[in-house]
């Protein structure tokens, strides 16, 4: 059985703790792509992790967790995690393809110049070098893991790459140069900590399907940050669908049996971009306090997440991208403050009714629709089954199935691993 876990939305929809709830069951869990520049907020027996680079399975020590081909590689992040994890005296099996292509120094500086430069016209980067980095994986300029440990051409390949990085770091930003050497020597100091890790996942993974392991897909953002189907320029650098885990780690899109598509009971977005539903002022702040115990600030960033009530018509267009079989929402303990819950059913755009999702140019004129649901007024927090929860909330997971046209078969009621209700 393989599945896929994937975003419907902006990102930040608690993709993390559901992998880690289904990773109990699981012999493998995959990342497939992105790298540092988001983090899953992880709250188990074990304590509380905030993960960039690692699979959220990596807290059941039966697991193989698998960073694959897809992925941007920080081993600086990724040594910081696993350091992380042997303080707390956490057992891990993990597995880094050898094709994984790695994150460079000026991948970050080049990320970091170009958000100044743009100012007030800045994409909202978390500046972790995601943008140029997969600019030169597709340009052919890079290192992928296999090469850290080849002798012959390493060094002069990365001359070459700082040749022409140093045009772009003097001419364009007027930064200083970046001396390929320490680059190189700095490449080289990396082999000691992979040597314990890298294969190829590739093989891997096709063993572990041919012996018909139980596999999750791990992605990372949501599908509103595709660079092909999001909310473009604001999206982020690679395919953030369960279609692109075939690419990202190696296995035959006939594979994947289910795809789980994770959706707040609210909406929430980190970075700059058209938000429709979005709320602002002191009804921002209250929903984003109330965000559980994790709270509504980016992992990575820190920075105070947007937020706002529920739209049908982007987690629709999500779940139909994503190919979603399953719909999972987090967070409905946090709307049990309200009275009443607005729920943007359909847009106005140019004074027409549109039930569509839009283009970006198309999403900053549109007006939110809203139909109201009446609100539960109580902590739902502990409860197990989703028929003990009160009317109201069944009601709200009820509206949001048949508006979006996708079974919802969990809810997250709290940040645990044990907060959640299995229909």
């Amino acid at each position: 059985m393989i599945k896929a876990i994937v975003g419907a939305n902006w990102g930040d929809e608690g993709k993390g703790k559901i992998t880690d709830v289904l990773a109990v069951d699981a012999d493998v869990v995959v990342r497939f792509q992105g790298g540092s520049n988001a983090g899953h907020t992880i709250i188990n027996d074990k304590g509380k992790f905030a993960l960039h680079q690692l699979p959220s399975g990596i807290f059941s020590s039966k697991v193989t967790n698998v960073i694959a081909n897809g992925v941007a590689l920080n081993i600086d992040y990724l040594i910081k995690e696993i350091e992380g994890l042997k303080e707390s005296n956490i057992e891990f099996n993990l597995l880094i393809s050898n094709r994984a292509q790695v994150i460079l120094p000026h991948h970050i500086l080049l990320d970091t110049y170009e958000e100044e430069r743009l100012a007030d016209r800045k994409f909202g980067s978390t500046k972790s070098g995601i943008a140029p980095f997969y600019s030169d994986k597709y340009a052919k300029i890079g290192i992928q893991v296999w090469q850290i440990f080849e002798d012959e051409d390493l060094e002069n390949k990365i001359k070459n790459i700082y040749d022409k990085v140093n045009v772009l770091l003097v001419h364009l930003y007027g930064k200083e140069p970046i001396d390929y050497k320490e680059v190189y020597q700095k490449v080289l100091s990396y082999r000691a900590f992979l040597t314990a890790f890298v294969g190829d996942t590739t093989l891997f993974l096709k063993e572990a399907t041919t012996a018909g392991k139980t596999i999750l897909l791990e992605g990372q953002l949501g599908a509103l940050k595709d660079t092909d189907h999001g909310i473009y320029p604001f999206v982020t650098s690679s395919s953030t669908l369960a279609g692109y885990a075939c690419v990202g780690a190696g296995i035959a899109p006939n594979k994947i049996d289910k795809v789980y598509a994770i959706t707040k009971a609210y909406s929430s977005a980190v970075g700059e971009g058209p938000f429709v539903s979005e709320l602002f002022g002191d009804e921002a702040e209250e929903l984003r306090k109330r965000g559980g115990d994790v709270g509504e600030y980016g992992a990575t960033t820190g920075r105070p997440r947007r937020v706002g009530y529920f739209d049908v018509v982007a987690t629709r267009y999500g779940a139909h991208v994503q190919g979603a079989t399953d719909l999972v929402v987090t967070g409905l303990d946090v709307l049990g403050y309200m009275d009443e819950i607005p729920v943007c059913v359909a847009y106005e755009v140019n004074g027409k009714r549109v039930d569509d999702f839009q283009v970006t140019s198309l999403l900053y004129q549109a007006k939110p629709i809203y139909e109201t649901l009446a609100g539960w007024k109580c902590d739902i927090r502990g409860i197990g089954k989703f028929e003990d929860l009160p009317k109201e909330a069944q009601d709200y997971i009820n509206f949001i199935e048949k508006t979006v046209g996708v079974k919802v078969s969990m809810v997250s009621h709290g940040p645990k691993r044990e907060e959640i209700i299995i229909r």
